[in-house]
């Protein structure tokens, strides 16, 4: 009895870790898949490109039937094809690919499950998310899908994958979801990562859920040979869908800005701030927009944005970009150990991209230069010679870093030669002696450590250094 009982109990743990087959759900996806073809002129070609990944055993092969078709023309401009994947979100022919799929193409084909071949134009395209939409022009209704919500992908949910790897087209793979949230390169990815097969040509194609909703498009994979070995990422549906909805309406994306370079609050920068815990945002620089038009300044710890409390930059980066161009938000900060709330005016993340930080208004500049050495640096107020040597801003004061101690803890937090530190514990230091009262205020206000605005090649960042004894 009790073998039987185990028996039945392997067979169900069995039938719930192993899913049924996956042909109905393929049936039911595949018309939707594209395969998409692109021709652009190049200058020449030194290998197969687009055909088989670098490194393939088949690459001198391809290399060899090239040059026998090339008939001696050398290096002289001629078309260049390659290959991705897509998938089509509306009967009316709208496809959504990769950027980097279509990038520089002079011509778009998409060929259908059916085998027909339609030619594509560019609706609009997004390089920070790697998503492009298409659209094609059909005398009839197409099949189509539709997007899941990504954020209910759970590690361990059954996906597929269905493309067009290495040439092969309308390829179907199968997996799990392997983890949530990755980041890559990006300022706003969020990325599915699966054990899906995912190969070159793959691109752009769509990852399922077993409801048949797409849930992520298949954008990159780690591999050390050009071929999947199992670590593929696909952007979440979430975030496609946002981009894809903008590409229609407006031919481009138009996300908020709030305007500040910012950076991570860890624990030692916590400690220096007299916060509880390593969270929020630290604004390292406030240049012209609407941050500072708002009134935020550099030091606060943005804690909130439109009431969802900020974790870290990455979710404040994407958070704000999610938000309406326009929108008024309420922004909690902490300045000076109390916390204020500031209403900010969003502005136009695509227009801020030449943008200029606003100059600096500093204290007046010492008469005579002091150096001194502490914390395992050696210091001295700038003048107009040390500005000049290390390109500094004409009306900029601070402490310049002349020397540095390797074995210290400045030199293991990346604190260099030639940087320039303007405020320490919120303030702005001009002099030696300004620094002196600032490490003396953080000790009798019990800090272990002071928190160094510190710039390099105008570059701002915070960086936290234990107090000396």
């Amino acid at each position: 009895m009790v073998l039987a009982a185990t028996f039945v109990v392997l067979q169900a743990v069995a039938s719930w870790a192993k899913p049924e087959s996956l042909a109905p759900l393929a049936e039911q996806i595949s018309p939707s898949v594209v395969n998409i073809t692109t021709s652009t002129v190049v200058e020449g070609r030194t290998g197969p490109q687009g055909i088989v990944p670098e490194g393939s055993p088949f690459e001198d092969f391809f290399r060899e039937f090239q040059d026998r078709n090339n008939n001696g023309q050398g290096n002289r401009p001629r078309r260049s094809s390659a290959l991705g994947s897509g998938f089509v979100i509306s009967e009316d022919g709208y496809v959504v690919t990769n950027n980097h799929v279509i990038e520089g193409a002079d011509e778009i084909t998409i060929e259908f499950f059916s085998g027909e071949e339609l030619e594509a134009k560019v609706i609009g395209t997004d390089p920070n998310t790697d998503i492009a939409l298409l659209k094609v022009e059909a005398d009839k209704p197409l099949p189509f899908v539709t997007f899941g919500d990504s954020n209910t992908a759970r590690v361990g949910d059954w996906v597929i994958a269905m493309g067009n790897p290495l040439g092969q087209g309308f390829s179907v793979s199968a997996g799990i979801v392997s983890a949530r949230n990755r980041a890559l390169s990006g300022t706003y990815d969020d990325y599915i990562q699966t054990d899906a097969a995912i190969n070159r040509g793959n691109s752009g194609g769509p990852l399922f859920n077993m409801d048949g909703d797409v849930i992520g498009v298949n954008t990159a994979i780690l591999s050390p040979n050009g071929g999947s070995i199992g670590i593929g990422f696909s952007m979440a549906s979430n975030v496609v869908t946002r981009v894809v909805d903008q590409l229609k309406e407006f031919g481009e994306t138009r996300r908020g800005w709030l305007g500040v370079r910012i950076q991570d609050v860890t624990d030692d920068i916590a400690e220096g701030l007299g916060l509880e815990k390593a969270a929020g945002a630290l604004i390292t620089d406030v240049p012209d927009g609407p941050a500072k038009d708002a009134g935020l300044e550099t030091g606060d710890v943005i804690l909130s944005f439109d009431g969802v409390d900020v974790a870290d930059t990455r979710g404040l980066v994407r958070q704000v970009g999610n938000s309406a161009v326009g929108a008024s938000v309420r922004v909690t900060v902490l300045r000076e150990g109390k916390s204020q709330t500031i209403k900010v005016v969003l502005g136009r993340r695509e227009d801020a991209n030449g943008a200029t930080p606003a100059a600096q208004t500093t204290p007046d500049e010492p008469e005579a230069p002091a150096t001194a050495t502490m914390m395992g640096l050696t210091l001295t107020p700038l003048t107009d010679e040390i500005r000049e040597e290390l390109g500094a801003d004409a009306g900029m004061a601070g402490l310049a870093v002349t020397d540095i101690d390797e074995t210290s803890e400045a030199f293991e937090k990346g604190l260099r030669v030639g940087d320039i530190i303007t405020e320490a514990g919120q303030q702005k230091v001009a002099s030696i002696a300004n620094l002196e009262e600032r490490i003396k205020a953080a000790k009798d206000a019990g800090r272990k450590s002071l928190l160094l605005l510190v710039r390099r090649a105008g570059d701002p960042r915070f960086v936290a250094l234990s107090l000396p004894e």
